[in-house]
């Protein structure tokens, strides 16, 4: 997230309040300190990108599903996210009928129907998020009323 902020660590430091010291000291986990999750979503917020929930999301064993800020055009998204399922679906059906033509799924063709169901499933989550974004109160969010 350093390297991709404008201006680097210098202006990482600027934005965080601390000197480069105090920064490497968490970064590289010196002198018993570490990045804190408050100060690592500042940093994906100062950098414009979301690299620090994709991490937690590979390490929880997901994906982080990035969603359209500007839902202004939602039938259109939808659509676009279906027909990129369908897509995605397609792809998914002509590999499995490779990879099973001889009755066996070696090491190769097990790894790209895994990619296959990745990009399915995260193609899923997305369509499903924008949905719920779109035709749901509170844009998708539960909200838990007290009786």
């Amino acid at each position: 997230m350093i390297k991709a902020m404008p201006g680097g660590w210098g202006a990482m430091c600027g934005a965080l309040a601390m000197t480069r010291d105090a920064v490497e000291n968490r970064i590289y986990e010196r002198k018993g300190q570490s990045v804190l999750v408050e100060t690592a979503l500042a940093m994906q917020s100062f950098s414009s990108t979301t690299l620090f929930a994709e991490s937690v999301a590979v390490a929880s064993g997901g994906t982080f599903v990035k969603l359209p800020d500007d839902l202004s055009g939602g039938n259109d998204i939808l659509m676009q996210k279906f027909q990129q399922l369908y897509a995605e679906l397609g792809r998914f059906s002509q590999d499995f009928a490779a990879a099973t033509e001889d009755d066996i799924i070696d090491k190769t063709e097990r790894r790209m129907l895994e990619a296959d169901g990745a990009r399915l499933h995260k193609v899923m989550a997305e369509l499903m998020a924008l949905s719920f974004r779109i035709y749901c109160p509170n844009g998708g969010v539960e909200v838990e009323v007290n009786p």
